[in-house]
């Protein structure tokens, strides 16, 4: 498979699941597959042309970091960047993450990476939706805490 597509809805403002992706504090928080990982660093530079590196690790201490550049900035409507692994590097794919709204207290999130790597030893598929039950939880929480 050459790409991975989800879409999930998400019970919240569209503008806090668009900090979710663009705040660097944000992202700490649920960045990463392993349920048990955390996040070391988060550097976005949110703008057509500015670069992103977020480095996080597993449960068990290995580290990860994937980088790339923000090609499309459409403020809470749409958001695209390239991706690069540290540990594979010169192999480029492409995310789109679409955020749909359907009222204030509902958005849904349309998400495509594609052109992976056919040699990568990450489970694409698996590893987005692990990733999206962590951001799920972590919006849901925020929401929760900010009320």
């Amino acid at each position: 498979m050459n790409s991975v597509q989800l879409t999930q809805f998400f019970d919240v403002p569209g503008q806090e699941l668009w900090n979710a992706w663009t705040l660097p504090s944000v992202v700490k928080k649920w960045f990463g597959s392993d349920p048990g990982g955390s996040v070391t660093s988060a550097e976005l530079d949110v703008r057509p042309g500015g670069n992103y590196a977020v480095t996080f690790r597993d449960g068990d201490g290995t580290e990860h970091t994937c980088l790339g550049t923000y090609t499309v900035v459409s403020k809470f409507d749409k958001l695209s960047f390239t991706w690069e692994w540290k540990s594979e590097p010169g192999h480029v794919s492409h995310v789109d993450v679409e955020f749909l709204r359907h009222d204030a207290d509902g958005v849904t999130m349309k998400f495509e990476h594609r052109n992976l790597n056919p040699q990568s030893l990450h489970g694409y598929e698996a590893g987005w939706k692990s990733t999206f039950e962590k951001l799920k939880a972590c919006v849901l929480e925020n929401r929760i805490t900010t009320k």
